[in-house]
């Protein structure tokens, strides 16, 4: 009779000791992205409840710019970040916008095509030519797409970096907001801002399809040690995310998947989600990756703009230097 408060004693040491783990087991993820209709499979998860299903919950964030994202990804305030692949070579390789301390990148899932940016510009924009002398906004100076815009400018309109301005301006919706208020004649953006500003008027002077096929475009992207640590929950995430994707994919769930993302991007008109939807999930053309999976050959496209554009000068060649199939291949098997 004596032992029983012993071992009660003992027990309850047993649970405290448990108690941190669990509380950081039952953490929410921190998930950073871009604002637009590439977060959609996120949008749905949350909503239809599907990470929840699979034993995690998701903190998603929209970032004002890629610095920001990838800085914190590094330091450890977030665990996941939605972001261009090239933005994880770029830091990966130490090329990116702002220095950092030495990181350990790798993406885990894909998310889109990079082609389905398009070059929208001021309504007195014709051609190429009247961009000439002007400015441009892009998320940040030497990474995302703005090697991308670059291609764009040279091989389809001729023009030299001499002879154009890049503004580092953020996200899209930043950028749109740039282009509006007549800081910059043009600039990428992504649905469901470029049909937005279409409609505002302004024109479409070119698609990033129109010169890349295979390009990949956003990732999710994490730290190697932190995935290693926290193998099933990264596991469950994509299993969450993709689920997203399969449910977005099911025409049945269109005018539901739609209001979704009317909710959550509240900029966002009937029209803009169905110019969305259309450039996402259309059987022929949609650029949202079938059960979100990495796009080998993609990444070999962007591998080889940064080779031409990044600095300091290097040939990149091996798109598994940042990209580790384990944990995509775990969720779906």
């Amino acid at each position: 009779m004596r032992r029983f408060p012993c071992v009660a004693f003992a027990a309850a040491l047993s649970l405290l000791a448990m108690a941190p783990a669990l509380a950081e087991t039952s953490a929410p993820l921190r998930v950073v992205g871009f604002s637009g209709s590439s977060n959609w499979p996120i949008y749905v998860a949350l909503e239809k409840g599907f990470f929840k299903r699979n034993g995690v919950e998701v903190d998603l964030a929209a970032t004002p710019d890629s610095v920001s994202q990838l800085t914190k990804l590094i330091d450890g305030k977030i665990e996941i970040a939605m972001t261009a692949i090239d933005n994880v070579i770029a830091y990966q390789e130490g090329q990116g916008e702002v220095p950092t301390a030495q990181p350990d990148l790798v993406a885990f899932l894909g998310v889109n095509n990079g082609g389905r940016f398009n070059l929208i510009v001021a309504p007195e924009v014709k051609s190429y030519a009247d961009l000439k002398g002007t400015q441009l906004a892009v998320d940040a100076l030497t990474t995302g797409y703005a090697f991308l815009l670059r291609q764009m400018l040279e091989e389809q309109g001729g023009l030299k970096p001499s002879e154009y301005k890049l503004f580092s301006a953020g996200n899209s919706g930043q950028r749109a907001d740039a282009l509006q208020s007549k800081k910059v004649a043009g600039t990428l953006l992504n649905s469901p801002y470029d049909s937005i500003a279409e409609r505002m008027g302004y024109r479409r002077l070119a698609g990033a399809s129109e010169i890349v096929g295979h390009y990949q475009g956003s990732v999710g992207a994490t730290r190697r040690d932190w995935a290693e640590a926290n193998q099933e929950k990264l596991v469950a995430y994509i299993r969450g995310y993709v689920a997203g994707v399969d449910w977005l994919y099911d025409p049945a769930n269109k005018e539901e998947a739609m209001a979704i993302l009317m909710k959550r991007l509240p900029r966002t008109k009937p029209e803009n989600a169905e110019f969305a939807y259309d450039e996402l999930l259309s059987p022929t053309k949609g650029s949202l990756l079938p059960r979100a999976k990495l796009d080998i050959e993609g990444v070999r496209a962007v591998l080889k703009l940064r080779s031409n554009f990044g600095l300091p000068k290097k040939t990149l060649t091996d798109p598994m230097r940042y990209y580790d199939p384990k944990y995509y291949d775990m969720a779906v098997r």
